[in-house]
Order: C-alpha cells, then structure tokens, then sequence
C-alpha cells in the first residue's frame, strides 16, 4: 500500500473516531438544553423544534419568575405558576456551599501536608497510612453517625446542626485525606532548598512555608479546589440528610425533587441542569491561569 494511502486511512480512522466521541458528548447536552426550552415536562428525546414548541418558562421558573401555564387551550384558561422556592435559591446555596468547602479543604489539607512532608514526628507514617485507610470506605456509610452528631450537636448549638449549612461544610471538611495525600506528594517533588535558604535569612518556617512552599504549589491547590468543587456542587446523599427544608436544598438535592414520583418536571430539571453547569465551566476557566502560573513559577535551580 502506497505511504500517502496508509496515512489518508489512519487520518480517516481518527478524525472518525474523534468526530464519534464528540457526538457521544455533545449530543445528550444538546438534548438537555432543548428540553430546558421545550413546551411541557416532557424528558430529553429530540434535537429538533418546530418553532412553535419554544418557551422561556422553564427557566423563569428556575430564576423564581412568575409565569402563567396553559390549562385548557379550547378555552384560554391559564393559571399564574411561581415557585414556592426558586430552584435559584438551590443553586445560590450550593455555590456558597462549595466555595466556602474548597477553601477550607486547601486550608485543612496544605497546613497537614506540609507537616508529613516536611516535618519527622512520632507515628508519622502509620497516620498517614491511617488516612489512606480511611478513604477506603464510602462516605454514605457514615450518614447514620453524621445525622446523630448533628442532631445531638443542634440541641446545644443550633447554628451548627441539621438544616444547617455550618453543619454540611463540616461534614464535608472531614474527607480530607485523599487531598492530605494528593498534596503531600507534590510538596515531595518540591526541593527543600529554597525553604532552608529563606530560613537561613531569617524566615520563619510559616514564612517560608507561605511566600515559597505555596506559590510553588499552585498547580496542586487549583487541581484539589476544582476536583472538591465539582464533587461537592453535586453531591447528593450527605446534603439530602443534612439539608431537609427546602429553602436550605442545595442543587443537587433541589433537583432531584423536580423529579418526584408523581410528577416528574422534565423540562425544570433540564433547565437547572445546564444552569448548574455554569460554575463548573467558570471555575475551570478562572483556575486555569493559576494552574498554567504556578507551572512556570514552579522552577527551582539547585
């Protein structure tokens, strides 16, 4: 076989390949987003529209808009629809949620890093095996303790018990030990030896550990900030036994309920869903600069 014949079928085979993988991905989100703009709850199922199919009250329902559905269209009649909580409320708490989570994560998980990768204490090695341990288990098997502290926890503080968006973000800042590990290791593959030469000068080991151990770091911090981000925005079991009013739901819990068992709001839940993919795309977007800053700021000459 001639060498341009063999190179015009492997480019074929791949841009096939690449042409099939994007359509895999894109097609159910384009369904998803023409749901959210469909006449009725009718769930994903078409990439076309007549147009007299188009409606915006899915998502004035979603932004908390009063809107008046048709009931009978022989004779006109229609009702005024408005949400007892705007599925925007939802999403509002799960930003602040999540936000407030990721922070206290890189917070939790950069401070214990660095002591078991720079400091030599008693045990050392057998906690972080410990921590490793502790991962192994799923987070759902201990929503039964979870609901008894809290509920134990409101009796004496209110503030920090169920229904209580003090009392998820604790809860959430307890998984912390993959990041202890994932952190751990990038500070290993950092030389101590800009830290010794700031500690020569006078720095203090905070200081050291502040103005050079995180700036070197910030790919591993941007990485653990969107990874805990995109998890807790859509977690589901731990919020659903926490958070029990609605005004307190948060997104993924909020729209789940769109999908009762005697009612399903297809075309409400489309909408909150590709509303819900909003922060995601913004949060990839705005960690990318640091992500691609730290990588060139990360260089260290021996």
């Amino acid at each position: 076989m001639h060498p341009r014949t063999r190179l015009l079928i492997r480019k074929i085979i791949a841009h096939s390949v690449l042409i099939t993988v994007c359509a895999v991905i894109l097609i159910p989100f384009a369904m998803v987003v023409l749901a959210s703009f469909r006449k009725g709850n009718f769930p994903p199922s078409a990439l076309l529209m007549n147009p007299d199919q188009w409606t915006l009250d899915h998502w004035k329902y979603v932004l908390g808009i009063p809107y008046r559905e048709m009931l009978h269209a022989a004779t006109g009649e229609t009702q005024l629809v408005a949400p007892t909580v705007a599925p925007l409320r939802w999403f509002l708490n799960s930003i602040l949620v999540s936000s407030i989570s990721s922070f206290g994560i890189i917070l939790l998980s950069g401070t214990a890093a660095y002591a078991f990768a720079r400091l030599r204490f008693w045990c050392r090695s057998q906690v972080l095996t410990g921590l490793l341990v502790l991962q192994m288990f799923p987070q759902i098997l201990t929503l039964t303790a979870y609901y008894r502290i809290l509920n134990y926890i409101g009796q004496h503080f209110p503030w920090l018990g169920l229904n209580t968006f003090l009392g998820l973000i604790l809860i959430y800042l307890s998984g912390i030990s993959i990041n202890i590990w994932m952190i751990k290791g990038y500070f290993d593959t950092i030389s101590p030896t800009m830290e010794d030469s700031a500690r020569i000068d006078g720095a203090s080991r905070f200081q050291a550990f502040i103005w050079i151990l995180l700036p070197m770091s910030a790919p591993i911090f941007a990485v653990v900030f969107i990874l805990s981000f995109i998890s807790m925005i859509s977690e589901y079991p731990t919020a659903s036994v926490v958070l029990q009013e609605s005004a307190n739901r948060t997104l993924a819990v909020g729209a789940y309920s769109l999908l009762d068992e005697h009612e399903k709001l297809w075309g409400h839940f489309s909408a909150l869903a590709v509303l819900s993919g909003v922060p995601i795309t913004m949060m990839f977007l705005l960690c990318q600069r640091f992500i691609i800053g730290g990588l060139t700021a990360g260089g260290a000459k021996e």
